[in-house]
């Protein structure tokens, strides 16, 4: 065992065993499959795909382009990364030569979705990504923060200090105070995948598979989120980048970061005897941390000059030379590396040129670093290429689209310092207030090199492909001049790391081949996705949940806690009623319409579909839209509207309130939300596209309350002091801005209930508190919250029709007595030529009118047929004739009696007369009434 005391982050206390290739060893939880067989000293795991040459692991991530196996147990995974297996108890798994084989039998676990929503979405959880994530957090975003290792921190290890703190102290600190914000989102274990357009994210969340053969089934083992984010902020490190040279491709050559984070993460030497070749800085802190491990380390620096760092590096015990490099290396019996063939940087006359004044390095660790790339996968999936910057020696993020911005490492920043100072000044954060980390001393450029002399044939530029220097030439010879071109010619770069660790080596190494500055070449796109991701990831179940996404409103936890029982609407969940116990829903909500028609009530109308128009010619739209005009509304004024098809009937109806000259806030039905806001976009794109004008749905953004009742004016003065709310000063349909404890808060004299009515706006996030102050200030007057069954009965008994309630695709504004909302000046509007045609002028039409059951006592059941029979009351033989049906039936506290309204034919002439329903195998008599049963005056509503 190669385990050294006192380093690492495994749990030592537990053991877990796993078998590779028959041979059973042991691990700890915290180990990844690399991690524990590099324990055991393995060093050969499998071969190359084309060539058979031994292989090893090279990284400690997903960049490891060999060191692949397939899993056996518990379910059969082919090409798998063992350097990203998180390991578990009874893993069972074998070496690849670079192909897998598919599960012949069916998974048992689940795979599903989530969608998620945020103002920013951090990728990497570094110490850049975590400084960010606690900025926006510390702002009041939204956040979510997604990384994809077992753990954050990045490449952080007890020796970098951070405040004068081990660095794990800090990352701890942060990640305490992102989880005490209720509106950050963490995913430790997730892979953001992929980058699209308009913030659109998705990240795959491993979430069992590291828990091995007895996780739990009824979680998912993997999870997709897709993600929405106003901001993504792209955190995701950067890529040590390899030297090429002769015979590369050996067990034991592996990135020198890759070893440091053995050492400190898994506590692993990998190695005993160490050579470490290096053109930067970077490697110095591993040579350094490896002998201090009790390594026997030797560092070779290409550069002619040594860093101020190889002072430290000497004092470790390290030997370190200049002017050095490595061309070949010799193998062991194993066929993994057993020396490394050095010799002076500037001997030979060029690449190719064999040399003298060679001399062999016995070791069984060669350790590369040729710099960093940063990684920038992510912003190079919203179609940005990268820029090749010459002081870093690599490509990085030219100009990343409006809404992404690419920190720390990943832009290129070469120390810790700088990372946290990025991160703290992440979307205008204070950068003076980051936390201080040691600089180190002054870095020295790095030295730009691809590879060193020696046999092209035997130069691995791509491990994962088998492709060489010669495959590169072969291309170039060919007549191949795009880099992309080479790419596919050789295939580097296509592999299951996608070329992290050769893409930018290739291109190098090609640009000198063809005589032209790197820059100039550039370097190969990056397509989605990032990492593998399992199809039945992607083809995630949707079930339960998941088949329909519920909805609910930011007061839920209120309702939940006080009892509400809810009502699916839509994909909304609106509490119905709130039963006091011993209640029915009937006892309910008889007592909840008693107080909002004697005394103030309140209601959660959040879910109301909520469209922002804006454009020079938003005013010009809505007019085509609704019947009546809109264009004509003042600044501060709210008008009622329909909506009609084409063929004139009502297809929703809601208010319009126009904030700006060029700017309205339309409302729609909870239902047709989406339905409205695509057919204005439908008729914007196709019929209108002259139109400047700009649709937003903020449904989620805006909480909306309606209060009513003859008390709700005393309750609105009391918690809006500042803001006359009397009915004489603020008028009806109506809306005035104001504040409550510095929360913005809009107010608009509305009612859907017909008594005297405020509806308070205000943002969702602030939602809960408004309301809850709202219910603690309305307790000296009996406030009750009252839910959608109430609204219902509440607006029937005034006659206010539902759309798709009392309506059914064959009703017009005429028809719900709505004609006064039907201009007859405007030239034209959606729907308005159907009004002529002789079916919608016929006086026999079903019209919206009320009917109370003549016994007073019998509720009528909604859907039921309204018929006539003979004066000797026996009805005439089938089919008999229907009259009409009943859409809405309640019982009223208001009339003491139940009510209903019904679509009945020529119902406005026939008020007065006396109609059956058939209800219980009986017919029961109704007489057809007015719709509006309650205050025809307006009386209550205007106060």
């Amino acid at each position: 065992m190669t385990r050294v005391p006192g380093h690492g982050r495994i749990d030592r206390s537990r053991t877990l065993s796993f078998t590779v290739d028959g041979v059973t060893r042991t691990g700890h939880p915290g180990d990844t499959l690399a991690s524990a067989l590099l324990a055991h000293g393995v060093r050969v795991l499998g071969s190359s795909v084309n060539l058979g040459r031994p292989r090893g692991i090279v990284t400690a991530w997903t960049d490891d382009p060999a060191g692949l196996v397939q899993i056996e147990e518990p379910f059969p995974e082919p090409m798998l990364q063992a350097a990203a297996v998180e390991l578990y108890d009874g893993l069972v798994a074998r070496s690849l030569r670079g192909r897998g084989r598919l599960a012949a039998v069916p998974d048992t676990h689940r795979y599903d979705h989530r969608h998620a929503h945020c103002d920013t979405l951090v990728v990497g959880a570094g110490p850049a990504g975590l400084l960010a994530a606690r900025t926006a957090a510390r702002r009041g975003d939204r956040v979510a923060l997604v990384d994809d290792r077992p753990a954050a921190g990045g490449s952080l290890t007890p020796a970098d200090r951070i405040d004068g703190r081990p660095a794990p102290e800090f990352v701890d600190a942060v990640l305490a105070e992102l989880a005490a914000h209720p509106e950050v989102l963490h995913l430790q274990r997730t892979t953001a995948f992929g980058h699209y357009d308009d913030g659109f994210v998705l990240a795959c969340e491993r979430r069992t598979d590291h828990l091995g053969p007895d996780a739990p089934r009824h979680r998912s083992r993997q999870r997709v989120h897709r993600i929405r984010a106003g901001r993504v902020v792209i955190a995701t490190g950067a890529h040590e980048r390899p030297v090429v040279f002769a015979n590369n491709d050996r067990p034991g050559v592996m990135l020198a970061a890759a070893a440091r984070e053995y050492l400190h993460r898994y506590g692993v030497l990998a190695g005993r005897e160490i050579v470490v070749f290096t053109t930067d800085d970077a490697a110095y802190a591993a040579a350094t941390d490896l002998a201090a491990a009790g390594a026997r380390v030797t560092l070779l620096d290409a550069r002619p000059d040594l860093p101020e760092r190889a002072a430290g590096c000497r004092a470790a015990g390290v030997t370190v030379r200049t002017g050095t490099v490595v061309v070949d290396t010799a193998a062991g019996p194993d066929g993994s590396v057993a020396a490394a063939r050095v010799r002076p940087a500037g001997e030979a006359d060029g690449p190719g040129s064999s040399g003298s004044g060679t001399e062999d390095l016995p070791c069984d660790l060669l350790l590369v670093s040729g710099g960093w790339t940063p990684a920038t996968q992510l912003v190079g999936q919203v179609r940005t290429p990268p820029a090749f910057d010459p002081a870093l020696g690599a490509f990085r993020p030219a100009q990343p689209p409006a809404g992404t911005e690419v920190i720390g490492a990943a832009n290129g920043v070469p120390d810790l310092a700088g990372c946290l100072a990025d991160g703290a000044a992440a979307a205008g954060g204070d950068p003076a207030a980051a936390p201080r980390a040691d600089p180190g001393p002054p870095r020295t450029p790095p030295l730009l090199l691809w590879r060193t002399p020696g046999d092209p044939a035997r130069q691995f530029a791509d491990l994962a492909r088998d492709a060489t220097v010669a495959d590169i030439a072969r291309a170039v010879g060919a007549g191949l001049r795009s880099i992309e071109h080479v790419k596919r010619y050789t295939t580097i770069g296509t592999g299951h790391d996608q070329g992290r660790t050769s893409g930018t080596v290739a291109a190098g190494i090609t640009a000198e081949l063809l005589g032209r500055p790197v820059a100039e070449l550039g370097v190969t796109g990056s397509r989605p996705p990032y990492t593998p991701v399992a199809f039945a990831a992607l083809a995630g179940r949707e079930r339960g949940e998941l088949y329909d996404p519920v909805r609910t409103t930011p007061v839920h936890p209120w309702h939940v806690a006080h009892g509400a029982v809810f009502e699916d609407v839509g994909q909304w969940r609106r509490p119905r009623h709130y039963p006091r116990p011993g209640e029915d829903m009937e006892a309910a909500v008889l007592r909840e319409c008693a107080a909002v028609r004697s005394g103030v009530g309140i209601m959660d109308g959040s879910t109301l579909g909520t469209i922002d128009v804006q454009g020079p010619d938003a005013g010009v739209l809505l007019d085509r839209v609704y019947t009546n005009m809109m264009s004509t509304l003042r600044i501060g004024r709210v008008r009622y509207g329909v909506m009609c098809g084409d063929d004139g009937m009502v297809v929703d109806d809601g208010t319009v309130a126009r904030l700006d000259e060029h700017r309205f806030l339309l409302t729609t039905t909870t239902g047709n939300a989406a339905p409205v806001l695509a057919g204005l976009e439908d008729r914007l794109q196709t019929d209108w596209p002259e139109l400047r004008v700009w649709l937003t749905s903020v449904t989620d953004h805006w909480a909306v309350f309606p209060v009513a009742g003859p008390r709700s004016a005393d309750l609105m003065a009391d918690v809006f002091g500042c803001c006359d709310v009397a009915p004489a000063a603020f008028g009806f349909m109506t809306w005035r801005d104001t504040a409550l404890d510095g929360v913005p808060v809009r107010l608009a004299r509305i009612s859907f209930s017909g008594e005297l009515a405020y509806e308070v706006n205000v943002d969702a996030r602030h939602a809960l508190a408004v309301w809850e102050r709202l219910v603690a200030a309305g307790a000296r007057y009996g406030i009750t919250p009252y839910g959608t069954e109430t609204m219902h009965v509440l607006r029937a008994e005034k006659g206010y029709p539902i759309i798709g309630q009392d309506t059914d695709g064959t009703v017009s504004p005429h028809d719900l007595g709505l004609g006064w909302a039907v201009s007859a000046t405007k030239a034209d509007f959606v729907g308005k030529r159907s009004f002529s045609r002789a079916a919608n002028l016929d006086p026999l039409r079903r019209q919206l009118v009320g009917l109370l059951p003549t016994d007073a006592a019998t509720r009528l059941p909604e859907g039921s047929q309204i018929v006539e029979f003979r004066a000797d009351g026996v009805l005439p033989p089938p089919p008999v004739p229907m009259l009409g049906h009943v859409t809405s039936s309640y019982r009223s506290a208001e009339l003491g009696r139940p009510f209903a309204l019904a679509l009945l034919a020529g119902g406005r002439d026939r008020i007065g007369d006396v109609v059956h329903v058939p209800c219980g195998g009986s017919l029961v008599p109704a007489r057809i009434t007015a719709p509006v049963l309650v205050d025809p005056e307006g009386a209550r509503r205007d106060g």
